[in-house]
């Protein structure tokens, strides 16, 4: 396996996980506006590091499993932190509901890989639109503090319920995409 700059981009946004962490709670004036920082660094190398693969051509089998990978682990990490920050019902359950459209989407994917119709379940518009709204959402909670007059938290708590909609958008959109094949063969291991 080589390493190039996009697979070393996706690393490095796994590598970024434990330190937006540790930002998250050192006990230092500005350590969770440098979380947030750290945070929108690692998201937006999901973005460069899929366009660089391409234009470069260097797409590989270990970053195109890694890169979902990362960008999961990141935003489940960082719903962690915030829940643990600021424990209440409505956060857990707009995290629950992201957290497991993640892991539902991404065993639909597998599924239908396995059947050799991935294509029927590939990356959307929504889910594009569902990722930035949620990747905004994170950043403003982990940043927290007002920006003058702006209640940066509060705007964060509510993209994330957009996002939480548009998450269960995408899902019943990928969901029926896959609605002919889930009807298929009754015989099929229901383990």
């Amino acid at each position: 396996m080589q390493l190039t700059l996009p697979l070393l981009l996706t690393i490095g946004r796994v590598g970024a996980i434990p330190v937006v962490m540790l930002l998250f709670y050192l006990p230092v004036p500005y350590a969770r506006q440098a979380a947030m920082i750290l945070f929108v660094l690692a998201s937006v190398t999901d973005w460069l590091d899929g366009w660089l693969a391409r234009r470069w051509q260097q797409e590989s089998r270990f970053g195109a499993f890694l890169d979902p990978v990362a960008d999961k682990l990141l935003v489940v990490a960082a719903l962690i932190l915030l829940l643990y920050d600021r424990p209440g019902i409505v956060l857990a359950l707009l995290a629950t509901v992201i957290i497991g459209r993640e892991i539902a989407i991404s065993a639909l994917r597998e599924w239908m890989a396995e059947l050799g119709a991935r294509k029927s379940v590939a990356v959307s518009w929504l889910g594009k639109l569902k990722t930035g709204f949620q990747m905004t959402a994170i950043a403003l909670m982990l940043w927290e503090q007002p920006l003058g007059e702006l209640p940066v938290y509060q705007v964060g708590y509510a993209l994330l319920i957009v996002s939480a909609v548009l998450t269960l958008q995408s899902m019943f959109a990928y969901l029926r995409a896959a609605w002919p094949q889930m009807q298929g063969d009754s015989d099929a291991d229901h383990s």
